[in-house]
């Protein structure tokens, strides 16, 4: 498991596409594409504001912990 495995699984539970949760979390599409297939990681306020919007630890978001 991966950052951007995370994220494509949380991203899809929620039903979002990649352009309606950029836009949600006021990133571009591309850069949340770069992340979801692991060749960019983001900033820890982008990390952040992830973890936030999913309600979900920053750790789990990195995988280091499945809870």
């Amino acid at each position: 498991m991966s950052l951007g495995n995370r994220l494509v699984e949380l991203r899809k539970v929620l039903g979002f596409t990649q352009t309606e949760l950029a836009k949600r979390l006021g990133i571009s599409r591309g850069s949340l594409s770069m992340y979801e297939i692991d060749k960019r990681e983001p900033d820890n306020n982008t990390l952040n504001k992830i973890a936030d919007f999913f309600d979900v630890s920053t750790d789990y978001l990195l995988c280091r912990t499945d809870i």
